[in-house]
């Protein structure tokens, strides 16, 4: 949790304190400055405001990291194999999240590990600035996303920024490679999720075929569908199969 925290910190910083590090030149203490001043003047915050301020930024970066990880495929694809099922509140929301969120943590591991040996570590020994520990944070997880991102993505949001042409992926600013990772991760979870729901699909118009062919057009087919597709899940192996699909479905880049 240390770490998760860490890295939290080290994007919120480089996401929201960025432009005005950029505008100090890239000096050292430049970040530092950007954060503990006011814009426009320059004066110092008080102890209280920068509370304030750091308070706000922990509402926020629980989104942005959520998004910046593999967790939005996850929890898309969990959610539409409940629908699949026919369970409406099984399992309820609480489990769904702490799955995805316990799944992502071991998706991003070989990230985290990362960070924590190349920036949160030497940051933490004072061997580097905070400004050098963002960078690093920032180029683990950006290539991170760049591994799962679509190049047709890529090239729809810069075109809308107006961006030049980029010499290699590292060029990609986060302003593009955000949006246009979530698109493409919201593309990936909605395949994984239509090729998860064909089967149970199939067993849903089989039920309704054959309670037609009996006269029993009063009964609901969802009442007799519904242990059979548990069945089958439960036969399969059903969870360690998804979980083990959505694990794999992630390249580490």
């Amino acid at each position: 949790m240390r770490i998760l925290l860490a890295i939290a910190l080290f994007i919120g910083l480089a996401l929201i304190a960025a432009p005005a590090f950029a505008q100090a030149g890239g000096q050292p203490g430049a970040l530092d400055r950007a954060v503990q001043t006011i814009s426009g003047d320059g004066r110092p915050l008080s102890l209280s405001l920068q509370i304030l301020v750091l308070m706000s930024l922990l509402t926020v970066l629980p989104s942005l990291v959520l998004m910046m990880t593999s967790f939005t495929r996850i929890i898309i694809v969990l959610s539409i194999l409940r629908q699949a099922l026919g369970l409406q509140q099984t399992p309820p929301n609480q489990v769904l999240v702490g799955l995805a969120l316990f799944l992502s943590i071991f998706v991003m591991r070989p990230v985290i590990t990362e960070i924590n040996e190349t920036a949160y570590t030497p940051y933490g020994n004072g061997s580097i600035s905070i400004e050098e520990g963002v960078s690093r944070s920032g180029d683990a997880l950006h290539k991170f996303m760049i591994a799962q991102t679509r190049e047709t993505d890529l090239k729809l949001f810069a075109d809308l920024a107006g961006a030049p042409a980029f010499a290699n992926a590292q060029d990609i600013p986060f302003s593009i490679l955000l949006p246009a990772f979530v698109t493409s991760e919201l593309k990936t979870a909605f395949q994984i999720g239509f090729l998860i729901f064909l089967p149970f699909l199939i067993i849903d118009l089989v039920v309704a075929s054959t309670l037609m062919a009996l006269g029993m057009m009063m009964l609901s087919p969802t009442i007799i569908s519904m242990p059979f597709k548990l069945l089958l899940f439960v036969l399969v192996d059903g969870w360690a199969l998804t979980m083990g699909s959505l694990a794999a479905s992630f390249t580490v880049g």
